[in-house]
């Protein structure tokens, strides 16, 4: 009897001494967010992603932590209803209690580690986050978690059905090498068009593929007095001019500094390597990040402002390719070696698809309205988002300057005609603006009692 008493005693004792559990806040920052994006950007650089694809990359992840932080801040209003084809995420269980922050994170971090071939560099993020927010309330967390995950789990399947997969087994582009007007693969690498189904592709908020399709280029021609044939010989002259002045060009810099071509192949002896570039996109969602630092944004707001600027460049590159595909333009430096001079190479690699439109031009057209839209006009800002491949930080007044910096780089570079440039920046701006006008992500009643 005396045994069983003592060891009553004994775990009566063990359990008032065990330690509480632990019920400190989870307080996440828009850098936990911003290094999530990071990581996918570099992921994306080491796995080799195309623009087109790449954009995909950042809009599935950034809408489901959206979503569910839409759910709990009233300020802002849910995509649900809004996105083409995607339905209301599940509600969570009202008898737990869950910090929407940390399952917002959950969320965006397990939709990328999805998207991304190399899992095990996102996972490593993951599991850093995961450890510390752990530790400070387990219970939390792990409803948090479980809610995250159930929410990536319903994007997941929305994603599933954008007809991206059915494209991994269409056709690779035919080259028509007897038509001289259309498209060739360039040097060095001289590799097939890249997406040419991306149109297919189901959109985030314009109505389908061809809703902004740009007035056609100019007529192909040859003869020395034609609109396409100045274009075509203003790309020589502007690039022999710049490249006698050298690297300390202007219009060399800041063909440079926007050239975010993933795919550049540089040739030594017998080895072919690539070199490693973000993607258009990439660039954007770090020129995004650099804003939501400058205004001290909160979690919400630098989620908000990543959403929408990664879901009009989504659309925005549907469209582009849409008329790639169609127009499948030749490059000037295919012609240019041909007509005037073989020798000649362009300051920038060509990238591996058809001319018209410029695929950065149309995206950082639509890029700018939408972080025009958030965070204002005349916003100023130094972008070092190069300085890790070398590059300098180029400053600029306003997000509409740095778009067209961005697109008048395509001609400096030599990879684009004038009209390219011109007629993208346009296409990109008036699906960005059909976007602003569409897509009602505020609650401005509740703004305005803020």
């Amino acid at each position: 009897m005396n045994k069983i008493f003592i060891a009553i005693l004994s775990l009566v004792f063990a359990i008032s001494c065990k330690a509480p559990q632990k019920e400190e806040p989870i307080i996440i920052s828009p850098e936990d967010l911003n290094a999530s994006i990071d990581e996918v950007t570099e992921i994306m650089i080491h796995d080799i992603f195309s623009p087109p694809v790449a954009s995909r990359i950042f809009a599935y992840p950034n809408v489901a932590a959206y979503e569910i932080m839409a759910m709990s801040n009233d300020n802002y209003n849910p995509l649900a209803g809004q996105l083409n084809g995607l339905n209301p995420i599940p509600k969570p269980d009202t008898t737990k209690t869950i910090n929407y922050d940390v399952a917002a994170m959950v969320a965006h971090m397990e939709l990328s580690k999805r998207l991304i071939f190399s899992e095990d560099r996102m996972e490593s993020l993951r599991d850093s986050l995961y450890t510390v927010w752990q530790g400070k309330n387990p219970v939390l967390f792990t409803n948090s978690k479980a809610y995250g995950l159930l929410v990536a789990d319903h994007i997941g399947e929305w994603m599933k059905s954008d007809n991206y997969a059915q494209t991994r087994t269409m056709p690779k582009f035919t080259v028509d090498a007897d038509d001289e007007t259309r498209w060739q693969p360039t040097p060095p690498a001289y590799m097939d068009g890249i997406e040419p189904h991306w149109n297919k592709i189901r959109t985030f908020v314009i109505d389908s593929a061809a809703q902004f399709k740009p007035i056609p280029p100019p007529a192909f021609s040859l003869e020395k007095d034609s609109p396409f044939f100045k274009e075509l010989k203003e790309v020589y002259d502007i690039s022999n001019r710049i490249t006698e002045e050298g690297d300390t060009s202007e219009e060399i810099q800041i063909a440079q500094f926007w050239d975010c071509n993933p795919y550049v192949s540089v040739t030594r002896g017998h080895l072919m390597f690539a070199t490693k570039k973000i993607t258009p996109g990439a660039h954007w969602m770090g020129i995004a990040k650099i804003a939501a630092r400058k205004t001290d944004s909160d979690f919400s707001k630098a989620l908000y402002a990543y959403t929408k600027a990664s879901v009009a460049m989504a659309d925005a590159f549907i469209s582009c390719w849409d008329e790639k595909y169609r127009s499948n333009l030749i490059r000037p430096e295919t012609l240019i070696n041909q007509h005037i001079d073989d020798s000649w190479k362009p300051v920038l690699q060509t990238p591996p698809f058809p001319e018209y439109t410029s695929g950065h031009s149309v995206v950082s057209g639509a890029a700018s309205v939408a972080l025009t839209d958030v965070f204002g006009d005349n916003f100023a800002f130094d972008d070092d988002t190069e300085t890790p491949y070398g590059l300098p930080v180029r400053s600029f007044t306003s997000f509409k300057q740095a778009a067209d910096e961005a697109a008048v780089s395509r001609m400096y570079g030599g990879i684009h005609y004038r009209a390219a440039v011109e007629v993208g920046v346009k296409q990109g701006r008036d699906l960005g603006n059909f976007i602003m006008a569409n897509l009602n992500m505020l609650n401005n009643s509740k703004v305005a009692q803020n």
